[in-house]
């Protein structure tokens, strides 16, 4: 096994069977010892982060597989590893945001038009992972422009996104949950030698690190949304 990435809440492990394996941290992005699942920083450590992280990424990862959507989620491997399919990603990385109400950055940059908390149907922006620059936003022409995506394929992913967040959403409306924005990652499938493109999946992780929902107008956290969830 060898390491090949090593990231602020999760380290990627090769396996030799060609899969790989992420072994979750108890790191959450923040500042100041604060939960912020829009930040590109780590701003706090809590025991029992990356189990909680894997235990709601494995619930999502099955609901959409039933649903139908792909995913390269395969199986667990303790309380904090999980092994995943090998996927390409698009670039250095290309993170999807879905959001339900104005909140985080997007009140920040649009402030003027928008009073925070306002309704949002479900509005996708792109970005960038690239830390040093901020995880800046891109649009489709920039996109295709550097080559990281080919024609057809922003709207086939923002389409993928709307659809899997719409069952995100609705699965946490059941338990009485509202959730406000959510930040997903999606790369092709590089499992089959035999597949020239590979489909497009979702990959990383789906858990309350990288979404943001309330209740009763209170902000959850990733450790009470998880026993929520599957408690």
């Amino acid at each position: 096994m060898q390491t090949i990435y090593t990231g602020k809440t999760k380290d990627i492990i090769a396996l030799e069977d060609g899969n790989y394996m992420l072994v979750f941290k108890d790191d959450m992005t923040g500042a100041d010892g604060k939960f912020d699942p829009g930040a590109n920083t780590v701003g706090l450590t809590v025991d029992g982060a990356g189990k909680a992280c894997l235990a709601l990424s494995v619930h999502f990862f099955s609901l959409l597989e039933e649903k139908g959507y792909p995913t390269h989620f395969i199986s667990t491997c303790e309380e904090d590893k999980m092994i995943v399919k090998p996927a390409k990603t698009f670039g250095g990385g290309l993170e999807v945001i879905c959001r339900y109400k104005a909140l985080g950055s997007f009140i920040r940059r649009y402030g003027d038009y928008i009073h925070e908390g306002a309704p949002l149907d479900g509005v996708v922006e792109m970005t960038l992972k690239d830390d040093k620059r901020g995880d800046p936003l891109i649009n489709e022409d920039a996109l295709i422009a550097l080559g990281i995506l080919k024609h057809g394929e922003y709207s086939e992913l923002r389409l993928l996104m709307k659809n899997i967040c719409d069952v995100i959403f609705k699965d946490l409306e059941e338990r009485g949950l509202e959730l406000c924005d959510i930040k997903l990652e999606f790369g092709k499938d590089n499992s089959d030698s035999n597949t020239a493109t590979g489909r497009i999946m979702i990959i990383d992780e789906i858990s309350g690190g990288n979404m943001r929902v309330k209740r009763d107008g209170k902000t959850i956290d990733p450790f009470e949304l998880q026993k929520i969830m599957l408690n």
